[in-house]
This record gives structure tokens, sequence and C-alpha cells, in this order.
């Protein structure tokens, strides 16, 4: 009997995501709440690199996912079933993030392992005997992802700066297998142009995970003027958090989604615009994020404290990374890199002097040059989107 097809058919709906995508995406939620309730809790240089690195993992497995179902058809109950699993497995690996390097650091490595390895091997049972050329392709990512597993796993008897070492290396192996072809000796390496991939689909899955990691920010917004006296200072930071996630939201979308999405759907190469475009720029704009939600936290908290190095820290560099990944995205999409982000990132790190002002100025500060970086770029392409 023949085994039935759990592919998308081409042309039908492919790039549309679907509802169980979007449930899938709950889990995320949750996730990057504790990504940064974490790194609020223990800002350090330490938790820095340590919520970083879960960080990236996160978006690692979010992103391979995202991959997986631009050719899964999720109509399949089959294809569901993996993605409930694989959320179950999520839901327990996001709730050892805030002691995975501690005593739950097992439940955080054995979760995020299952998930890369499990998924894989579905994908090689869902491509065996339909496409030759996508299941020798998965067959590198499951070697690569293997020998990554035993360094998350060797992770886990170590502690602290030990397991952030060893971690760090599973890590990177994952991260530079997209970029070397995910090369084996004896099965040669993958060609983009093998990654057959709904750009539209991509780039719709993409914007989403924005939103949630935006939605973070509107959260830490809310629930911090909920536990504050409802000042005119306070009024304030509250307003300037929010200008800033608005900045983010339009710096993104209205010239970088908007621009991207029709390009990525056109390319006579999606694969290898997907790759760079999203596997990798998208990195540094969710991190930047990220740090900024832990930002918003800071100004809210402490908006008439002095800006220590640590709170500097965040409320400069959430918006500098975030400029630095968006600027990877547009130059990746449109040729060259947008002067108008060159010069928030410039103007920014001059913010990174040591100035004896209030965390609430000092956001204030960054927040004026994302201002001006969006009103540059929108002055510079017209006023409008050229699609």
């Amino acid at each position: 009997m023949k085994k039935p097809s759990l592919l998308r058919i081409p042309g039908h709906n492919d790039h549309k995501a679907s509802f169980v995508e979007l449930f899938f995406d709950l889990v995320f939620v949750f996730t990057i709440i504790q990504l940064s309730h974490t790194l609020s809790h223990h800002f350090s240089l330490s938790g820095f690199l340590e919520t970083l690195l879960l960080g990236i993992a996160i978006w690692w497995i979010w992103i391979y996912t995202t991959w997986v179902t631009n050719w899964l058809d999720p109509d399949k109950s089959s294809v569901r079933g993996m993605l409930f699993f694989l959320m179950f497995l999520g839901l327990l690996m996001s709730t050892s993030i805030p002691d995975a390097f501690g005593e739950r650091g097992w439940l955080f490595a054995g979760a995020y392992v299952a998930i890369q390895i499990l998924r894989s091997a579905y994908m090689l049972y869902a491509l065996k005997g339909t496409d030759k050329q996508n299941f020798r392709n998965f067959q590198r990512i499951t070697i690569w992802l293997t020998v990554s597993s035993l360094f998350w796993v060797t992770g886990t008897f170590f502690h602290h700066e030990q397991r952030l070492l060893i971690w760090t290396i599973a890590l990177t192996l994952e991260f530079i297998s997209p970029a070397l072809g995910f090369r084996v000796p004896g099965l040669g390496h993958s060609s983009e142009k093998d990654w057959k991939v709904s750009g539209e689909h991509m780039a719709e899955r993409c914007a989403l995970f924005i939103i949630i990691c935006l939605g973070e920010t509107i959260l830490v917004m809310g629930s911090n003027f909920t536990d504050i006296a409802p000042s005119a200072i306070n009024l304030l930071a509250f307003a300037i958090t929010f200008i800033t996630t608005i900045s983010f939201w339009w710096l993104y979308f209205r010239f970088g989604h908007e621009r991207a999405a029709p390009l990525i759907a056109n390319s006579s190469n999606p694969g290898g615009l997907a790759r760079w475009a999203y596997t990798y720029a998208h990195t540094p704009i969710v991190i930047g994020i990220l740090i900024t939600a832990v930002a918003a936290d800071f100004t809210l908290s402490h908006s008439q404290q002095i800006a220590t190095m640590e709170t500097a820290a965040a409320i400069i560099g959430g918006p500098m990374i975030f400029l630095a990944g968006n600027m990877l995205f547009k130059t990746i999409t449109n040729g060259r890199p947008p002067l108008s982000h060159l010069f928030g990132l410039v103007t920014l790190g001059m913010l990174a002097f040591p100035l004896t002002i209030s965390n609430l100025t000092l956001a204030t500060l960054c927040t004026m040059v994302l201002l001006i970086t969006a009103a540059w770029e929108w002055h510079s392409l017209g006023g409008t989107v050229q699609t």
C-alpha cells in the first residue's frame, strides 16, 4: 500500500500560515516571556551570555520548524500530531529556562535535542520515496543535529561557565551548518537552490514571530505600569517605551517586511534568500527586541535612577542590535545597506559614552534616534513602499 503524501500541494494555499502553526506559536509566547524575565532578574555579563545562548537556541528551534512546515501539509493529522508533540516538548523546555544553567539543565537540553532530532526524523519519514533531493538534505541535517546533540547532553554534566562553553559549541555547530550546506563526507552538501520553499509563507511566519517578540515588550509595559504610581514621570516613561515599540514595528514592517515579502515570493532562489534574510538576519532582530523588553522594565521600574552600566547596556544595546539585524535584513533583500540605519547605529553608539543621566532620559534619547532613523528611511523612499 502506497504511503499517503504528507507534503503540501504546490500552489494550494502553500503560502498561508495555518491555524495549527499559529497554535504552535503560543508556546513561544511563553518562551519569550521566560527569556526576558530571566534576563531582567539576572542582568549581568554572565546572565546576558546565558540568555543570549538560550534565545538563539529558541529561535533556532522555531525557524527550523518553520522551514519544515514549508514542506509539510498541516491539514494532515500526522503532521498536526507531530507539531502538538513538539509543542509539549517546547513547553517543557520553556519551563526550564530560568534554571537552565542550574538544576534544570537536563530538562532544557533533553527537550531541545528531542525537538531537533524527532522533527528531522519525521521529515525523513515524510520525504522518503517522494523527494529524493530533499530526503538527502535531511539526512545531512540529521547528522549535524546528532553531532550537536552530543554537546548539548554533555553540557548537562557541568555547571554554569563550563555548561555555557559546551552548549556554545553545540549551538555554533548548528548555526554554521546551513551556511556550509550541511556538508557531510560521503553525502556531499546541499545547494540552496535545492531548498524549494514558499517565500510568502516564510516571510509571513517570520513576521508573526516578530509580532510575538514585540508583544512581550507590550506585556512588560502593561505589567510594570500596573504596579507603579500613575505619576507624570511614570506616564512619560510608559509613553517612551510604547513609542520605542512602535518605532521597531515601523522599521521592520513598513520598510522591511513589506518590501522583502514580494521579493522572496518572486525570487528565482527563494531557498538562498530565506536562509540569509530570515534564518540568519532575523537572529539579531529577535535578540534586540528581547533586550529592549528588559530595557522597558528598567525604564518603567527605575525611571529616575541614574543609568548604570548595566541598565545603559540594555537601553542602548537592544535598539542597536535590532537596528543591526534590520540593516542586515534590508541589505540582503535590497542589495545595499540603508544609510538611515548606519546613522542610527553610530548615533546610538555615541550615547554609550558615560553620561550622568537617568534611565528615562537615556531611553528618551534612544527613542528619538529611532524616530529620526525611521523618518530618514521614509523620506529616502519617497514616503512610500516600492514593491
